[in-house]
């Protein structure tokens, strides 16, 4: 039976065929679904991690039960993992563990363009690459395979093309995996004191090359030869971008980026005239294959190192020459640009509104509340990975002392919060420090798309379970101020980002108003869409200001009008509020300083 799946959809059916008991992840685009589609499978226990260190320790934990288990998260996740996995290398396991990667290339969603095939290497382990949702599916099959043969965790490594992008694949039954479950106790290959750790380093050792030996006759490391004039050795989606540009090649592809067939590469190098490396973002098979020793015409000095490839690109970087069948749309009128942007009714835009208008500098984090940065409003200064927003402020304020207070605040998401933001608060308190943290809890890991987390009370399953309570946890951390706010009351907002901005010690100012999009918490909770006079507009672009999606500028209003007192004026057009956006939240109701739009049902703000 075939079936059409994403990338992301296939690796989840994959551990499922494979037998898997156990997955965990931390949601992050590209690699999100799969966690989400694996908690489809009955006979799979799946959890959102608080983060990816504590979604890998989980899964190796479940493995050494004699579980197979699978941990999946985006690339720059892996980094928040890297304690574990490393020391995994040394510890191996007893069920089959693969840990899937989610490169993006092209930065479609994420805050840098890092290859983390850099990271199988780093650890010793293995690395697969599929090319399709076919061989995404069989590589996890794989990967637990290889992972008990050799007693070593296997890094599955996809990209946002594979990820998410569908193909026919076809379905097998689940499996029952070989390994027993139970409880085995062996503190020499699992308590890494140094007396323990040395010995197994020796054996890492042995494995890799055990490893190198196993990849020359793994059939996913495959020769197609054709014109011998020409050979490229790529793997994963740069395999499907230089197969279409060159049908007429011949091809030395990579399933196993890590360790790499040496023989098979030199054997396939013996058989062109000229050898060419087709890879996204590193030279890592290039310099890897020069290492070996071989001779390669041209890789990283010809083939972009940043950004996607395409069939396009790679067939203009080796000949110069673009495909003549692709014929560039002819555009009349050219798209406008539709940069990205809070949704309507969003509980952040309030809250950045005021930041905006207070002018202190905003130490920001990943999530949603990222695109406080961009016009109009414009509130963020810094924003570098999951956390970061809490340690910058303490770092600001060590290094600024007394001249910092009450210029500068944190914006964390509760989903950061929880991922990364605890510890560098309790660092706050623990070290004296002061500024004012708010955390933005819109009850969703939103900008991913809506999974649930340890905050919101319901499982990846979606059951009902235990919520965090911000307040709770952050009074426990010693903090003594702590505020609750409805981000959608701007004047409240306000006073209370003023008065914890004036505090000499460390403050939290929960924000708590749900993502509009979020069906759980707005089920009868949307109001009527808000209205705008169009006698009473005076075209001040105060409600504009906000850069709500559901507000719209009309210039055919320009032109003199009368205002209700009488009094004759020009303006260059009305704001005008689409009604099947508008969401009643009330944020433009509260700017309006001329009463042009109709007061929010019951005269209440937001869905608090």
């Amino acid at each position: 039976m075939k079936k059409v799946l994403s990338g992301n959809e296939a690796i989840a059916r994959g551990a499922w065929e494979a037998g898997v008991t156990y997955c965990a992840a931390y949601p992050g685009t590209p690699s999100s679904e799969i966690l989400e589609n694996a908690a489809t499978y009955k006979e799979m226990e799946t959890d959102w991690a608080p983060n990816e260190k504590v979604a890998v320790e989980s899964a190796l934990g479940a493995c050494l039960t004699g579980a197979r288990t699978m941990a999946s998260m985006k690339h720059v996740g892996v980094n928040v993992a890297a304690d574990p996995l490393m020391t995994a290398s040394y510890t191996g396991v007893i069920g089959g563990f693969v840990l899937v990667t989610a490169d993006d290339p092209q930065l479609h969603s994420s805050q840098n363009e890092q290859d983390n095939r850099n990271y199988a290497k780093f650890a010793k382990v293995p690395m697969l690459e599929p090319s399709d949702s076919q061989e995404a599916k069989d590589f996890v099959k794989l990967g637990f395979e290889i992972s008990e043969k050799f007693d070593t965790p296997v890094m599955i490594r996809t990209v946002t093309r594979i990820s998410h992008s569908k193909g026919p694949v076809e379905l097998e039954e689940r499996i029952k995996p070989p390994v027993e479950l139970k409880l085995r106790k062996e503190p020499t290959k699992f308590v890494m004191l140094p007396s323990n750790a040395r010995p197994r380093h020796l054996i890492v050792e042995e494995r890799s090359k055990k490893l190198k030996e196993f990849a020359e006759t793994l059939d996913i490391n495959r020769m197609e030869i054709n014109d011998t004039k020409v050979g490229i050795i790529t793997s994963g989606i740069s395999y499907q971008y230089a197969k279409e540009a060159f049908p007429e090649y011949s091809f030395l592809k990579l399933g196993m980026v890590w360790p790499m067939p040496e023989k098979l590469i030199g054997e396939f190098i013996n058989k062109v005239d000229k050898v060419y490396v087709v890879e996204e973002l590193d030279p890592f098979i290039e310099e890897n294959v020069r290492l070996m020793g071989y001779k390669i015409d041209h890789g990283k000095d010809i083939i972009p190192i940043c950004g996607e490839l395409s069939p396009t690109i790679v067939k203009k970087a080796i000949t110069g020459e673009t495909d003549q069948k692709v014929v560039e749309p002819i555009i009349e009128d050219p798209i406008p640009p539709r940069p990205p942007n809070m949704c309507p009714g969003c509980p952040h835009r309030g809250v950045f509104t005021v930041l905006k208008k207070l002018k202190v500098f905003v130490n920001g984090d990943i999530g949603c509340y990222t695109l406080g940065a961009l016009p109009p409003l414009e509130s963020l200064d810094t924003t570098v990975c999951m956390g970061s927003s809490v340690s910058f402020s303490h770092g600001m304020s060590r290094a600024l002392g007394d001249e910092g207070k009450g210029k500068f605040v944190s914006v964390i998401g509760d989903s950061t919060f929880l991922h990364s933001g605890v510890t560098p608060l309790m660092d706050m308190v623990y070290n004296k420090s002061y500024a004012t943290v708010m955390i933005l809890d819109n009850r969703i890991t939103a900008m991913t798309g809506a999974q649930d987390h340890p905050g919101t009370g319901y499982t990846a399953k979606g059951e009902p379970t235990h919520a965090i309570d911000y307040a709770e946890l952050s009074k426990a951390l010693g903090v003594n101020e702590i505020y609750t706010i409805n981000p959608y009351d701007i004047k409240e907002t306000e006073e209370i980002i003023k008065k914890a901005l004036n505090s000499d010690q460390v403050t939290v100012i929960i924000a708590r108003g749900p993502c509009a999009m979020l069906k759980r918490e707005m089920a009868g909770r949307t109001k009527k869409p808000l209205v705008i006079d169009s006698d009473l507009c005076t075209g001040c672009k105060q409600c504009i200001s906000i850069n709500c999606p559901a507000i719209n500028w009309d210039t055919t209003m320009a032109g003199e009008y009368t205002t209700k007192d009488g009094k004759t004026k020009k303006r260059k057009g009305i704001a005008r509020i689409v009604p099947d956006l508008c969401n009643g939240c009330g944020l433009c109701y509260q700017l309006c300083k001329f009463e042009a739009i109709s007061e929010p049902e019951e005269g209440k703000l937001g869905f608090i």
